[in-house]
């Protein structure tokens, strides 16, 4: 583990990290100064000060809302990847299916979440499932593509010479369909490991007993804005540091692989 995380911030760009960490410092400070210059009052707009301020006031309630949002959406982005690389691996194999199935995928992203998941929750209750269900649906359809896109980008020249040398097709995929594809399955994992949080934060919205989400509807309901940003601010954190580790593990995993 201490050799990853070493390899990783030593291929950290810092010319790309340090303006963007500089653009959203000054973001914050201008937010702060125009709080003060024209007197906002803090239930319409809080300043980033005293959103710091609640985020340390409450920080054991957030933290305990934090760590279930955080199992839910990790659960629903690892039950995910699992459900994508076999349904993705089948369609590429089985063309029918793919001709069969695709459309429906794509068909399924045009039905907004915010409509499914109350039907979610209905069927299932106010626990952990329907959370992870809803981090499910949201998270599937970009793995899905961007493995199955990533098999169809495999260089047919290496697969030809796989066949010349006598391979057989579970060698084929493990040597050149698998390799080749992890590039783009890498970028849905980003995109999906930033939309998880936010669909477990969804699920909880419209009905949990715990969680980012519902802590998010007492505030407002209460008018606590600063403590809604700090909610906001908290899940921010979560959906990078989800995205970092996929990006820490792409950096590794390409490597070794030499793709």
């Amino acid at each position: 583990m201490k050799s990853f995380w070493q390899s990783f911030w030593r291929k950290v760009d810092w010319r790309e990290v340090v303006p963007g960490a500089l653009s959203v410092f000054g973001f914050l400070l201008l937010w702060e100064g125009m709080i003060r210059i024209f007197k906002v009052p803090p239930w319409i707009l809080p300043a980033p000060s005293a959103v710091v301020q609640a985020l340390i006031s409450d920080r054991q309630t957030l933290l305990a809302h934090s760590q279930v949002t955080l199992v839910e959406a990790v659960s629903g982005f690892s039950l995910s990847i699992v459900l994508s690389i076999v349904i993705a691996t089948i369609i590429d194999r089985l063309p029918l299916l793919r001709a069969t199935f695709y459309p429906l995928f794509v068909i399924s992203q045009t039905v907004p979440i915010i409509a499914v998941a109350p039907l979610v929750v209905v069927w299932f209750g106010y626990g952990t499932l329907p959370k992870i269900l809803v981090v499910l649906l949201v998270t599937f359809f970009p793995l899905t593509v961007s493995l199955a896109e990533g098999y169809r980008s495999v260089d047919q020249q290496k697969v030809r010479l796989l066949k010349t040398m006598g391979a057989r097709p579970w060698h084929i995929f493990i040597y050149a369909r698998w390799p080749s594809a992890l590039p783009q399955f890498f970028s849905g994992l980003k995109i999906a490991a930033t939309y998880s949080v936010m669909g477990a934060v969804i699920g909880e919205w419209l009905g949990a007993r715990a969680g980012l989400g519902i802590y998010l509807v007492r505030t407002a309901k209460s008018f606590l804005t600063d403590r809604l940003f700090a909610a906001i601010a908290v899940i921010v954190v979560l959906s990078l540091v989800l995205f970092a580790i996929v990006e820490g593990v792409q950096r590794v995993s390409l490597r070794w692989l030499r793709v």
